[in-house]
């Protein structure tokens, strides 16, 4: 198990060179000078601009501009934003905020896309399935936005349960709605993720084994049913916590969450490369350790599953 840990921080390495070196270069192709950007429609003097250049480094090559930036990172330095500001700071800031958003949606997905997917498995062909299918279909058919909407017009503007947008700080409550709306395509496939599992699983030869020996379906379902099912949606479940964590962009738009997306969204526009490379760096990072985190939980799922030495 060790060395299986070790061998995996190792690929670290190598993806996090890769990744942060390709968003790099993607950033720095895109057209035109995100310098000029920041003074709208006005020309700055070109003085003002060689200072600018020489102060964020820009007037370097980009290959000296990456190597700076990776040297700064060994040392804790993310870079400046063109605000000024530190992107540590920027990161300080708003990292909690979208972690809440993300799970406060992946809790929704697991607890209500299980249990209706392990029901509908159970009851095939029934009332409760034919209905979990169909809204499962119109929820991954509705893009998000128009799920946003609605959600903040009716449960916001007309029942008055849900605050329309996320107050200063972003606090447990306010999160609530939109996090239920970021979950509601991923809660749709993990209906019908489970549900073909659970039907799957059901058909087994140990399943069968279990109760002709005599075991409650109490016992059945529960200890060899649904756990042998669980295996694809934490898989599926750990991939969408990281596509969550940078993927809300529309969401928190909407909603006015001053998380992750929004930020990440921003930077692009302006050509922050020290402050897009630093994002995706610390999603590259969630992935690695939420991926890792799963597969040593599919031992615990599946107990035949053991990692080589």
């Amino acid at each position: 198990m060790g060395g299986y840990i070790l061998r995996r921080l190792l690929q670290v390495i190598p993806v996090l060179l890769g990744t942060t070196f390709l968003i790099w270069s993607m950033v720095f192709l895109m057209p035109g000078d995100p310098l000029i950007g920041l003074f709208g429609d006005k020309t700055p003097p070109p003085q003002v601009l060689e200072a600018l250049r020489e102060h964020y480094g820009l007037d370097q090559p980009w290959y000296v501009q990456y190597f700076t930036y990776l040297g700064g990172i060994f040392r804790g330095d993310f870079g400046t934003s063109f605000s000024g500001e530190q992107v540590t700071d920027i990161l300080a800031r708003t990292f909690p905020v979208t972690l809440r958003l993300a799970v406060l949606a992946v809790l929704f997905e697991m607890v209500a896309g299980i249990t209706v997917g392990l029901v509908s498995g159970l009851r095939k062909g029934g009332i409760f399935d034919a209905s979990a299918l169909v809204v499962s279909l119109i929820l991954i058919s509705v893009p998000v936005f128009v799920v946003a909407f609605v959600a903040q017009f009716v449960f916001g503007v007309q029942l008055g349960w849900f605050r329309t947008t996320v107050g200063p700080g972003a606090p447990w409550g306010d999160l609530i709605l939109p996090a239920i709306v970021l979950a509601t395509i991923s809660f749709a496939q993990i209906v019908r993720l489970t549900r073909a599992s659970v039907i799957d699983t059901e058909g087994q030869d140990f399943v069968r084994t279990a109760a002709s020996k005599g075991l409650s379906r109490g016992r059945i379902v529960p200890v060899h049913i649904l756990r042998n099912s669980l295996i694809p949606v934490v898989t599926y479940l750990a991939v969408d916590f990281g596509v969550l964590m940078v993927g809300a962009t529309v969401t928190e738009g909407i909603f006015n969450v001053p998380g992750v997306g929004n930020t990440l969204y921003q930077a692009i526009i302006r050509g922050e490369q020290a402050t897009v490379v630093s994002f995706v760096t610390i999603m590259v990072l969630i992935y690695v350790v939420v991926n890792l985190l799963v597969d040593l939980l599919y031992a615990v799922l599946d107990p035949r599953i053991r990692y080589a030495k």
